[in-house]
């Protein structure tokens, strides 16, 4: 069965690569989305799968990869029970971090929701674009 790709957000003051690399192989829970079509994108999420980690906010920038451990569950920070989250363990960091300027200065990456729907959390990554963002940090595509 094939990896799907994903991008997901955090503030660094909130939640940071850092932190997410010191649960080492408990990972953390994704909480916290509220979104719908972040929400719809996390229950898309399969064990295996990998998703880059964003730094949102003043850094903009992808710094590593995390990988799906548990799928969607249940929310313990949601009191109305409509959303849910993944479980995600830290894979490796982006060697060199790839900026929101990098990406929107690609025309073959013109296409990504980061771009074209710059507040949406948790969304997909198509495998090319997978692969040329990890060239462009440095890693193995």
């Amino acid at each position: 069965m094939a990896r799907n790709y994903w991008l997901i957000k955090s503030e660094p003051g909130t939640w940071s690569w850092d932190d997410q690399v010191a649960k080492g192989d408990v990972g953390e829970g994704w909480d916290g989305v509220r979104n719908y079509q972040a929400s719809n994108n996390m229950k898309a999420m399969k064990i295996g799968d990998h998703a880059f980690f964003y730094h949102s906010v003043n850094e903009k920038r992808i710094v590593g990869v995390v990988e799906v451990i548990e799928e969607y569950h249940p929310d313990p920070t949601d009191e109305s029970g409509r959303f849910g989250m993944v479980t995600v363990k830290a894979v490796e960091p982006m060697p060199n971090p790839v900026t929101l300027a990098d990406i929107k200065a690609d025309p073959a990456l013109a296409d990504l929701p980061l771009i074209k729907q710059s507040r949406l959390s948790v969304m997909p990554i198509p495998a090319d674009a997978w692969s040329m963002i990890r060239e462009k940090g440095g890693m193995t595509p």
